[in-house]
C-alpha cells in the first residue's frame, strides 16, 4: 500500500470510529452528554462527535462529560478502543519505516540472444536504491500450456541459470538461462511461445546491508514481452578519469542480434 493510501485509511478509520461512538452517545438520550448546550439533533451530534474525539485521544478538556450509566459504559469502551487503535496505528507506522523493501527495476523485455556457442534467455535488473544488496539469489520458473491426457494443463519448469547468486548487487545484473538440449526452451520460436501462453516468473531474494534483513522482489515476462533474436545494448559508458560509468537508462534498450 502506498503512503497516500495508508494515511487515507488511517484518517478514514479515525473518522468512522468517532462517528460510531457519537451515534452511541446520541442513543443514550438527550442528557447523556453533560455540558452540551445544543438543542437540535445536528448540534447534539456534533457535540457528541467532538466529545468522542476528546475521549478517544484521552484529551478531556472538562467542559463536556458523560452523564448516566449508559454514557459512561460507552466512554469505557471508547477509551479501550482508543488504546488499542493508537497502538495498532503506531505499530503499522513503525513497521512501514523499519521494514526494508527491495526496489528492483526489471528490463521491460526479456530476450533470447546469442550466448557463447548457443542461445540464452536473458533479462536485466538494476538496484534503484543507493544501499547495496548482498547474497542476492535469483530463481527463474518457466510455465506453458501443454497437452496432457487430451487436455491442456499448465506445466512448470525450473530453469537453471548461468549464475544464480551474486555476493554483491550494487548496480545491475544480466540474468541468463543457457538454452541447451536439456532446456525446455530448446528450439522454441516466438510463435510457439505465444501458442503455449508462455510465462517466465522471477524471484529475487537478498539481504539489505543497512537493516541486515531479507528482502524479496518478483516479476514476470509473458510471451509478448520476450523478443527472440535480439540482444541488450551495452550499458557501460567510456571511462572518465579512471571511473567506470554505467547508464541505467539503457536498461531496456535492445538491438538485433
Amino acid at each position: 500500500m502506498s503512503w497516500v493510501k495508508f494515511h487515507a485509511m488511517v484518517v478514514l478509520s479515525y473518522f468512522l470510529v468517532n462517528v460510531f461512538f457519537a451515534l452511541a452517545y446520541l442513543a443514550c438520550g438527550p442528557g447523556s452528554i453533560e455540558g452540551s448546550g445544543a438543542t437540535s439533533l445536528g448540534g447534539r451530534f456534533f457535540d457528541a462527535f467532538f466529545f468522542s474525539v476528546q475521549t478517544l485521544a484521552t484529551i478531556g478538556y472538562g467542559k463536556i462529560s458523560p452523564s448516566g450509566f449508559g454514557a459512561n459504559i460507552v466512554v469505557a469502551f471508547e477509551a479501550l478502543t482508543g488504546l488499542f487503535g493508537f497502538a495498532l496505528a503506531t505499530g503499522l507506522l513503525f513497521a512501514r519505516f523499519s521494514r526494508p523493501n527491495a526496489k528492483i527495476q526489471y528490463s521491460e523485455k526479456a530476450v533470447v540472444a546469442p550466448y557463447h556457442d548457443i542461445t540464452g534467455f536473458m533479462f536485466r535488473v538494476v538496484n534503484e536504491r543507493k544501499n547495496q544488496l548482498i547474497e542476492v539469489a535469483a530463481t527463474l520458473t518457466f510455465s506453458r500450456m501443454e497437452k496432457h491426457n487430451d487436455r491442456l494443463v499448465r506445466k512448470f519448469y525450473s530453469l537453471p541459470l548461468e549464475r544464480d547468486k551474486v555476493m554483491f548487487f550494487p548496480l545491475h545484473w544480466t540474468i541468463v538461462h543457457p538454452i541447451d538440449e536439456k532446456s525446455p526452451l530448446f528450439g522454441v520460436t516466438q510463435k510457439e511461445l505465444e501458442a503455449s501462453d508462455a510465462e517466465f516468473a522471477i524471484l529475487l531474494t537478498g539481504i539489505d546491508e543497512t537493516f541486515s534483513q531479507s528482502v524479496h522482489s518478483r516479476s514476470s515476462y509473458k510471451y509478448d514481452e520476450v523478443v527472440v533474436g535480439a540482444k541488450f545494448r551495452d550499458m557501460f559508458l567510456p571511462t572518465e578519469n579512471g571511473v567506470v560509468r554505467v547508464d541505467l537508462g539503457r536498461l531496456s534498450d535492445i538491438e538485433q542480434a
